[in-house]
Formats: structure tokens, C-alpha cells, sequence
């Protein structure tokens, strides 16, 4: 290869200066070069054996409660006489592990006074698993 030196042409010259690719190439090499060896350090675990598989989980009991437009409230499909007899249930209830789920479904006629009893009691007797279900039938 040659290269014109002189004044001979009035084109200027047309090539790419490498060097500076070379140089970024080499650099970058080099960094995969140091790199590589740390991400190929090993870290230990302790993992759990197939065999020591841990025990199914399990599913906490569920008490439906009902609340009826006059007022009645039904434990699993049974009337409950008073309000007194709902926070005895729920003492018993409270001391089992797991402790098991409320699922309040309150007619869309029941009165907000009888549900608040049955939401303040269940909280005072320290219940915490409470949801409400059914709740579509509500919005008109």
C-alpha cells in the first residue's frame, strides 16, 4: 500500500482512522478479560432437600355469618339468640390456630347498626380474619 504525498491531488483523504477503534476494542477486551473470572466465583446455599418437602399449608376453617334484613344473625345456617351469645362464639373461635375466617354476608336490607355490632364484637374479641362476600348484589 501506498500513500500519496504531495500536493498532487485536491481530494482530501478519504479513510477511517482506526486507532482509536483499535484502542476502544483493546480496552474493552481487557475489562472481559478481568471480569470473567470474578462471575465465575460460586456462591453456596443451603438449599432445602426434595425430601425434607415442608408440610401443606393449612386451610383455616370458615364461618359464614348472615345478616338478615330484620335483624337476625345466622352462624353456619344456625340463628344466633343474642348478641351476648355471637361474642361467646367468637372467644371460642379466637383461641383456635389457625384461627378461622369470617365471611359476613349481610342482606342489602339489614341495618348498618346490626352489622357494625357483629363487625365491633368480632374485633373485640380479637378476630382477624374478616371479609365480606357477596358484595356485587349491593351496587344497583
Amino acid at each position: 500500500m501506498g500513500m500519496n504525498v504531495g500536493a498532487d491531488s485536491d481530494n482530501g483523504m478519504c479513510d477511517i482512522n482506526t486507532t482509536p477503534l483499535i484502542d476502544v476494542m483493546l480496552v474493552l477486551l481487557i475489562m472481559f478479560i478481568i471480569t470473567i473470572p470474578v462471575m465465575t466465583h460460586a456462591v453456596k446455599l443451603d438449599m432445602p432437600r426434595p425430601t425434607n418437602a415442608p408440610p401443606p399449608p393449612v386451610q383455616p376453617e370458615v364461618i359464614d355469618i348472615e345478616i338478615d334484613f330484620d335483624g337476625t344473625i345466622l352462624w353456619n345456617g344456625s340463628v344466633v339468640e343474642s348478641v351476648d351469645r355471637l361474642e361467646l362464639f367468637f372467644r371460642q373461635e379466637a383461641q383456635k390456630d389457625p384461627q378461622p375466617e369470617l365471611h359476613m354476608r349481610p342482606d342489602k336490607r339489614a341495618k348498618y347498626e346490626v352489622v357494625a355490632k357483629v363487625l365491633a364484637s368480632a374485633q373485640r374479641n380479637r378476630m382477624t380474619k374478616i371479609g365480606f362476600v357477596n358484595v356485587a348484589e349491593f351496587q344497583d
